[in-house]
């Protein structure tokens, strides 16, 4: 299932890498080739909102199964597209069916035997991450020597195979609810009015995910501007440095499970806190300022990734017959805030420069705090799913 994740994630990701290609390919503008990865993650976006509550309606095999089999089909014609018209509406469709990895992690939570629910999000996590780091070079790599269209293809190939495998290896569920559509998309967006922990955990998320959002697309224009003269190649090498992020997920999930997920939550946004500081030094430039970067943007993305893992394990623990519609809520508020992030951090780094990208950073990693140290949760989050140990007890007041 961790690999499944890490494959399907990664058909919204490459796109990205062989962007200049398929300019070339099909003759069209580069800002119109850059299009095709714009539409598949505003797909994907899409069809978080509007497939993955289905998770909860429809027995999870078959509809994670059919998903698999249109992207497939999707990415098939995409790479077969005569023009760019044909390649933005196969685009689309890839994004909105690539929503597996969010129906994964509910059925995962699910099966998981109590007191391992954490652990078993953190192992999925890690090969969500996997697919998102190793997707851009997937892409690159074999656009260069073999074409754009040749990632299109092999990921179609990839895709299929994976359809027959999880079609067979998934277990039978039984659907939660007997609801209509409309209904659950009309519970997905009630549950944050009604669920205290679904509210706080989105609210965590959505704005370290938006300070990281900021850093990560400030970036480019740092590393690319008078300070250090790179070309854009040079993110990519840093975005290489997340991979820590891919083993530290599973790590995380064990943690929760042992300490319960306010405190992972609370080490999270301190490493955010941390991670400013340090990404503030990148504003010297030069080696020592590339060595900040490195370092600061590295514990920002093993932060963010384990408040996910901690995060997801607190709202999976509220209530098991609609897994799927708090998911939902969770990731459009997550995504929302990661666009809300990138729009400030440009405008942060034109008026203030780098330290003023760190400074919106820290005020993220305080909103949270100020959040969590307000909050009072309104059920024993996972402790009802985890066992009590000598070391926790010594804890207690």
């Amino acid at each position: 299932m961790a690999l499944a994740c890490g494959v399907s994630v990664a058909n919204v990701y490459f796109p990205q890498a062989v962007t200049p290609l398929i300019a070339d390919g099909l003759g069209i503008a580069p800002d119109a080739a850059a299009t095709v990865a714009t539409l598949t993650q505003l797909g994907y976006a899409a069809g978080i909102f509007l497939l993955v509550p289905l998770g909860d309606r429809l027995p999870r095999r078959p509809l994670i199964t059919v998903l698999l089999a249109v992207t497939s089909c999707a990415l098939l014609a995409a790479g077969l597209a005569p023009g760019a018209s044909a390649l933005l509406a196969a685009s689309a469709v890839v994004g909105a069916a690539t929503v597996v990895p969010q129906l994964l992690l509910p059925l995962a939570a699910g099966l998981a035997s109590p007191g391992r629910q954490g652990s078993v999000i953190g192992t999925l996590q890690g090969g969500l991450i996997g697919g998102i780091l190793l997707a851009r070079t997937f892409g690159g790599v074999l656009g260069e020597q073999l074409g754009w269209r040749a990632p299109y293809l092999v990921a179609a190939g990839l895709t299929a195979l994976l359809a027959v495998v999880l079609g067979t290896a998934l277990p039978a569920t039984t659907p939660a609810v007997r609801d209509r559509y409309r209904s659950l998309l009309a519970a997905t967006v009630r549950m944050l009015r009604t669920e205290a922990d679904l509210r706080r955990s989105a609210l965590y998320q959505a704005t370290l995910f938006g300070g990281f959002s900021a850093a990560w697309t400030a970036l480019a224009l740092l590393l690319t501007g008078p300070h250090y003269r790179m070309n854009a190649q040079a993110v990519g090498v840093l975005a290489l440095i997340g991979a820590a992020s891919m083993f530290c997920a599973p790590a995380a999930g064990r943690r929760v499970d042992r300490y319960g997920a306010d405190r992972v939550n609370l080490w999270c946004i301190l490493a955010t806190l941390a991670a400013a500081a340090v990404l503030a030094a990148g504003a010297v430039g030069g080696a020592v300022g590339l060595a900040a970067l490195a370092g600061g943007l590295l514990l920002l993305d093993v932060a963010i990734q384990c408040s996910q893992v901690a995060n997801q394990a607190r709202i999976f623990a509220l209530r098991p017959e609609a897994r799927s519609r708090l998911n939902t809520a969770y990731m459009t508020c997550s995504f929302l805030g990661g666009s809300a992030g990138s729009w400030l951090g440009v405008r942060a780094y034109a008026r203030w420069g780098w330290p003023g990208v760190c400074a919106l950073l820290a005020l993220a990693a305080v909103l949270a705090l100020t959040a969590h140290r307000a909050a009072r949760p309104a059920s024993p989050t996972l402790h009802h799913s985890t066992s009590v140990d000598s070391n926790s007890l010594k804890d207690l007041p």
